[in-house]
C-alpha cells in the first residue's frame, strides 16, 4: 500500500486533479523566467475569476492558507485596532489569536459549534471596528455562514473572510458580497497540493493597510506596483516564488474553469447531498445545522459505543480511505468527511458509504 493509492475524505489535502499533478511534473522554470511570469499572470487572472472579483491584487501567496490568514491581519491591524471576530469553530478561534498577536483589541462573538454565524449579532458587537472577520466554510464543523449578509452590515469596517474550504466548492462572490480581504488554500476544493494561499485584497483595503506591518515576508506593500495579470505592470523582486506549485495551481484552475465554475459548484452540491442522505439512511446523525451544511465537508456524529479512532484506522487499512476526526471539544465524537475537488463525484460517495456500512456493520 502506498500513499498515492489512498482516497482522502478528510478535511486535509485531497486527491489532486490529474492536471494539477501534471503541473508539478512539468519542466521546472526559474522564478524570473519570462515563461514563468506569463504563467503567474495567467494564474492571477484565473484566481480573480474563481474569487469572482475584479481586485487587481489577487495572487497566490507563497505559503499555505494559514499564512493567508496571517497576511490578512498583519496588513490591516496594528496596536489598539478593534477587530470583531465571529467564532463558530476552530478557525474563528485562530483568527482571534492571530489578530491578538498583531496588537488588536479582539471582540469575540461566540456561536455554538455546528451553527452558522449570526450576521446581525456580529455587526452589532462594536460600533466602529477596523475589521470584521468570519469564516465562510468552517472546516472544523462543516458549516456555511452567510457572508453576503455580513457584507451588507459591515459599515466602514474591512471584511476579512476565510474561504479555505469554500473556494472552488460552493458559491463565492467576493465583490458582490463586499469581501475586502479573502484568503484560501489550494489543498481542498481547488484540488491542488498544499503550499499556496490564494489571496485577494480590495483597493479600499489596500489603501487602509498598515504602513509597516510586523511581518516583512507578508507585507503586501513590498510587492510594489505589481498587479497580477496587468500588462506592463511594474515588478518588484520580493522572494523566490515556488514555481512548480504555481504551475500546479495554474493547471488546477484551468481544469476548474474549463468545467465551468457553476458546474463545479453543482457537482460538489450533488455529491454532498447524496453523501448526507446516505449517511442518514445508515442511521447516522449529521452534526452541522440543517440548511447550513457544507456539501464539500460533512460532519457526522460518531454513534454511541463506537470507537472513532478504531473505525478511522480500519477504513484506512482495509479500504485506503482516510476520513478526518473532529477537533477541539468534538475530537472524539465527530467525523469529518470531505468530498472536495476530484472526490466530489458519485463514485466517491458510493465508495465511502459502502466502506462505512461494512466497518460499522450496518
Amino acid at each position: 500500500m502506498t500513499l498515492t493509492t489512498r482516497r482522502l475524505f478528510g478535511p486535509g489535502p485531497t486527491n489532486v486533479y490529474p492536471e494539477a499533478t501534471a503541473g508539478l511534473a512539468a519542466p521546472l522554470l526559474g522564478h524570473l523566467d519570462p515563461a514563468f511570469i506569463r504563467l503567474m499572470d495567467e494564474t492571477c487572472v484565473m484566481l480573480r475569476e474563481v474569487w469572482q472579483t475584479q481586485n487587481p491584487r489577487t495572487l497566490p501567496l507563497s505559503a499555505t492558507g494559514s499564512a493567508g490568514m496571517e497576511a490578512a491581519f498583519v496588513n490591516t491591524v496594528e496596536e489598539g485596532d478593534v477587530v470583531v471576530v465571529a467564532v463558530n469553530g476552530l478557525f474563528g478561534e485562530r483568527m482571534c489569536e492571530v489578530a491578538r498577536r498583531n496588537g488588536a483589541e479582539v471582540v469575540r462573538v461566540e456561536h455554538e459549534w455546528g451553527e452558522p454565524v449570526d450576521p446581525e449579532r456580529v455587526a452589532a458587537a462594536h460600533p466602529s471596528p477596523k475589521v470584521i472577520a468570519a469564516v465562510h466554510a468552517e472546516t472544523s464543523t462543516g458549516v456555511r455562514s452567510d457572508i453576503a449578509a455580513l457584507g451588507e452590515l459591515k459599515g466602514e469596517a474591512l471584511l476579512v473572510v476565510d474561504a479555505v474550504t469554500s473556494i472552488g466548492g460552493i458559491e463565492l462572490r467576493a465583490d458582490e458580497w463586499g469581501v475586502d480581504i479573502g484568503y484560501a488554500g489550494t489543498q481542498k476544493c481547488l484540488g491542488v497540493p498544499p503550499g499556496l494561499a490564494p489571496f485577494t485584497i480590495s483597493e479600499r483595503a489596500f489603501a487602509r493597510r498598515v504602513e509597516t506591518p510586523r511581518s516583512w515576508y507578508l507585507d503586501l506593500g513590498l510587492l510594489g506596483g505589481y498587479v497580477g495579470g496587468a500588462t506592463g505592470a511594474q515588478r518588484t523582486y520580493h522572494h523566490t516564488a515556488p514555481t512548480a506549485m504555481v504551475a500546479s495551481l495554474h493547471a488546477g484552475l484551468r481544469r476548474i474553469l474549463d468545467e465551468g465554475l457553476p458546474a463545479v459548484w453543482e457537482r460538489h452540491a450533488r455529491a454532498g447531498r447524496r453523501l448526507q442522505e446516505g449517511l442518514q439512511e445508515l442511521g447516522l446523525e449529521l452534526f452541522a445545522a440543517e440548511g447550513y451544511r457544507l456539501p464539500e465537508l460533512t460532519t457526522v456524529r460518531v454513534p454511541d459505543g463506537v470507537d472513532s479512532t478504531a473505525v478511522r484506522a480500519e477504513l484506512l487499512e482495509r479500504y485506503d480511505i482516510e476520513i478526518g476526526a473532529g477537533v477541539g471539544p468534538y475530537a472524539g465524537s465527530v467525523w469529518r468527511i470531505g468530498l472536495m475537488g476530484p472526490n466530489a463525484d458519485d463514485s466517491s460517495v458510493t465508495l465511502v458509504l459502502g466502506a462505512l456500512r461494512d466497518v460499522l456493520g450496518r
